[in-house]
C-alpha cells in the first residue's frame, strides 16, 4: 500500500486531483480475539488513508476506506452474503461523487450479518 500511495502522489499532483480507494473488512470494525492481527492491519490503513487526508488540505487527494462483510466468492461462499457487484457499486458511489465532496468510509454488510 505504501509502495503504491508512493507512486500515486506525483501523478496526482500533476493532475491536480487523484482518489486512493482501499479495501478494509468489517473484521477491523467488529474485533474477535482470534482475528487480532488481521484486524489491526486492517486499522493501520484506515488510519493512514486519515491521515493523508488531513494532510493533503490542497484538495489534490480524496481518500475512501470501503470494509465488506460476508462477500459470496470462490473464497467464501457463504449462503447470506452479498453479491460482489454490491462492493462494486458502493466504489463507484465514492468515485462518482463531485471532486470537492469526499466519502471517507464505508461500511457495507448483510443485513443478516451479526
Amino acid at each position: 500500500m505504501l509502495y503504491g500511495i508512493a507512486a500515486a502522489m506525483p501523478v496526482f499532483r500533476s493532475q491536480g486531483e487523484g482518489h486512493f480507494v482501499t479495501t478494509l473488512s468489517t473484521a477491523g470494525i467488529k474485533i474477535v480475539p482470534t482475528m487480532a492481527g488481521y484486524a489491526a492491519t486492517k486499522n493501520a490503513v484506515r488510519t493512514f488513508l486519515e491521515a493523508l487526508r488531513q494532510e493533503s488540505t490542497d484538495g489534490v487527494v480524496r481518500t475512501t476506506s470501503i470494509s465488506p462483510g460476508y462477500v459470496r466468492t470462490d473464497f467464501n461462499p457463504t449462503d447470506f452474503g452479498i453479491p460482489p457487484d454490491a462492493v462494486a457499486r458502493a466504489i463507484a458511489f465514492a468515485i462518482d461523487q463531485p471532486h470537492d465532496v469526499e466519502i471517507g468510509d464505508i461500511t457495507i454488510r448483510p443485513t443478516a450479518q451479526g
